[in-house]
Order: structure tokens, then C-alpha cells, then sequence
């Protein structure tokens, strides 16, 4: 699950991470107050920034400095309401809907931060760099050399001698190292209690009068933990995700819209991931993932077939069943049921095997539903890219 910058940047203040206030606005109302609170305080700048799920907001044009209130109404009018396109979002763009109306700050230097939880390791990795505001992708993928990191051991957790090697790496000032660890602590420490997967702070900024803030902040929490988190549960913003995703989420079906034309209907998401690599291999592409679970009910088979059948790209259909806790009858049964009941007219492929596979291929048989079964992942991938072309 993703939040948007301005949660994130509540959820550190919680945990004693300083950030510039600021205030949310999803009207042009809203906005114009903010504004105004902030340049009574004594701002000589107001910065409005875009609110949404992606990276590159500036670059696209969705952060813009204000010296004025006119100044300050004219962006907040050119930003809410685009449609903000980033190299995160794809060609398409994403609506803005939020902006967040911030204090401006007298930047020295802009720096990197950010934790991940690390599979290779098993551990989360705090990461720090000099390269702050660029793309750190770039940066870890040109200058990997520039990226310095502390792997964290689960049973101690971060220590305030790696916070301190990383904020000399950065090349603070040494009044400026037990500021930097204290900060970088309480970013652990939000990470660990929040089940976070990723935290980035870009940038990490240093003011001219010395001062340490986090000026941007991007968290994303691991789903299965959610249970765990009412509150941070509340934060999810909808609209900002693909509305057949979201309509998944709400029949436990773990599906991720692409770009392709075969939709995947899979149980196990090992077998999942296979199918796509193979429909590839085949010359296709996938127009989803699509794990249905090995418990997979005939209500839910048919949520499935809805939600494929809702994606306009989709031009034929592939289910590829391996039988375990989910036998191949029972499915059979569930897809017959599920695709008369819908009509389904695109071309069906299946590859059935596991356990009463035999039962399973006479009930499709006797179905009368035109279909096509492969032998073969191979055999059934090759079958679904030509229905597709066809």
C-alpha cells in the first residue's frame, strides 16, 4: 500500500523526524488559505506540490515555488486538476487531486536517505547519499559507488554507530552528525512500527542556518500487515490506484493489471509468474496477474472472469491450473459455471493438470463451451497468443 507525502511526512513528525509544515488542499480554496497561513508566519516562500503515487512530479511540472499570494493562487490552479505524466506514472499520467501547500526552505545542500527491506540479505539496508534529488535509480544503476549502506540485523536492530557512519559518509558537518542519527533512528524506528517495505527521504536537505529537514517522503507498507494497522489502513487513497485492482482486492484476488492481451487466470503465484514468462516466450504478452489461491470457490472464479473480461485490451483468456489443495474438477466446474453465466465470448485456453485432471478435461468437454486445452504450459502458451492475433 502507497500513501501520498504529506501522510508520510505525518506519520515522521510522530517519530521526531523534522519536516517544513504544510498543509493538505484538495480544493483551490483550501489552497489560498494554507498559503496565506503560512506567508503570515513569515515564509518568504510557499511551495505547491502535487500530490500523488508517483516520483518526478517536479520534472513534469508539478512543483512550483511561490513569492505571493497571486503567485501562490496561479500554481495552485495549474496543478490541481492536471493530469501530472512522470516517468513513474507511464504516458497516461495521473490526476491531481491533492496538493500540499508547504513552507518554502533555504536549501545548502540536497542528500539522500531511504530503507528497503532487502530479500537477498533478509534485512532491512538503510541507504544514504550525497546524490540527493536526482533519480536514485540513476544513481545506484551509473554510480552504485555513491549509494552507502548499513544492513540491519533483525535481532539488534539499527545502532546509533551505523546512524553515525552514515552521516559522516554524507560529509555533514560535525555539529550537524548527532542530528543526522537522531533523525535517521527515528526513521527506523517509524519503518519497523509501521511494517513499511520502503521509506525514502529525497531529499534529505540542509538549510543555510544549519538546519536538518525532510523535504520529501515516499513510504509504501506491506499489505499482509495491514491487519495490524487500522489507521495506516485509512490512508489508502483509491483513486490513485487501477480501479480493476481495486475491484480485485475486494474478493481476495491478488491481480496486477499490464499492458498485454492474454489474461492469465492462475492458482499459485509461482505458477502465475511462469505463465507470463511463457506467454512472452511465445511471442504474447500478459495482460495481467492473476492468482486466484488454492481455495479458489466457484463466486470467486466468476469476480475473476468480471474483472478480466472488464479490461478492454483483453483478447483471449488463458486459465492454467495445476491441482493441488484446488482440485482440477472443482475448478473445472467452477469455470464452466462462471463463464456461461457471463457469456463469455473470448477465446479460452486452458492447461489443466494435478490432482482428478481426468475429471476435470471431461467436464470442460462436456461443457459445450468452445475451448481450447494445451498439453503443454508450452503447448497452451503458444494456443493463446495465436487466439489473441487471431
Amino acid at each position: 500500500m502507497k500513501i501520498h507525502e504529506y501522510q508520510g511526512k505525518e506519520i515522521l513528525r510522530k517519530y521526531g523526524v523534522t519536516v517544513p509544515n504544510g498543509e493538505m488542499a484538495t480544493t483551490l480554496e483550501e489552497a489560498d488559505t494554507a498559503a496565506k497561513q503560512l506567508f503570515s508566519e513569515g515564509n518568504a516562500v510557499v511551495v505547491v506540490k502535487a500530490q500523488i503515487h508517483a516520483g518526478g512530479r517536479g520534472k513534469g511540472g508539478g512543483v512550483k515555488l511561490a513569492k505571493s499570494m497571486t503567485e501562490a493562487a496561479a500554481a495552485s490552479k495549474a496543478i490541481l486538476g492536471m493530469q501530472l505524466v512522470t516517468h513513474q506514472t507511464g504516458p497516461q499520467g495521473q490526476k491531481v487531486q491533492r496538493l500540499l501547500i508547504e513552507a518554502g526552505s533555504a536549501i545548502e545542500r540536497e542528500l539522500y536517505l531511504g530503507l528497503v527491506l532487502d530479500r537477498a540479505s533478509a534485512q532491512v539496508v538503510f541507504m544514504a547519499s550525497q546524490a540527493g534529488g536526482m533519480d536514485i535509480e540513476e544513481v545506484a544503476h551509473d554510480t552504485p559507488e555513491k549509494i552507502f549502506k548499513e544492513y540491519v540485523d533483525p535481532a539488534i536492530g539499527f545502532q546509533p554507530y551505523q546512524a553515525r557512519k552514515l552521516a559522516f559518509k554524507l560529509g555533514l558537518a560535525p555539529a550537524q552528525i548527532g542530528e543526522a542519527a537522531r533523525l535517521m533512528m527515528g526513521m527506523y524506528k517509524a519503518f519497523m512500527d509501521t511494517d513499511s517495505t520502503l521509506m525514502e527521504i529525497n531529499p534529505f536537505i540542509t538549510t543555510k542556518d544549519g538546519k536538518l529537514l525532510a523535504l520529501d517522503c515516499k513510504m509504501n507498507f506491506d499489505d499482509n500487515a495491514m491487519f495490524r494497522h487500522k489507521d495506516l489502513k485509512e490512508l489508502r487513497d483509491i483513486s490513485e490506484e487501477d480501479p480493476l485492482e481495486v475491484e480485485a482486492s475486494k474478493f481476495a484476488l491478488n491481480y496486477i493489471k499490464l499492458d498485454g492481451s492474454i489474461a492469465c487466470m492462475v492458482n499459485g503465484a509461482g505458477l502465475a509468474m511462469a505463465t507470463m514468462d511463457i506467454i512472452k516466450y511465445a511471442g504474447g504478452a500478459p495482460a495481467n496477474f492473476l492468482d486466484v489461491g488454492g481455495g479458489a470457490n466457484q463466486e470467486q472464479i466468476e469476480n475473476a472472469f468480471g474483472i478480466l473480461l472488464s479490461d478492454p485490451n483483453v483478447k483471449a483468456i488463458f486459465i492454467n491450473i495445476f491441482g493441488g489443495i484446488l482440485r482440477v474438477d472443482v475448478l473445472a466446474t467452477a469455470v464452466v459455471a462462471a463463464a456461461k453465466k457471463l457469456n463469455v465470448h473470448l477465446p479460452i485456453i486452458l492447461r489443466l493438470e494435478g490432482t482428478n485432471v481426468e475429471e476435470g478435461r471431461k467436464i470442460i468437454a462436456e461443457s459445450g463451451m468452445k475451448v481450447q486445452i494445451g498439453a503443454t504450459m508450452k503447448e497452451a502458451a503458444d494456443l493463446a497468443v495465436a487466439a489473441a492475433k487471431g
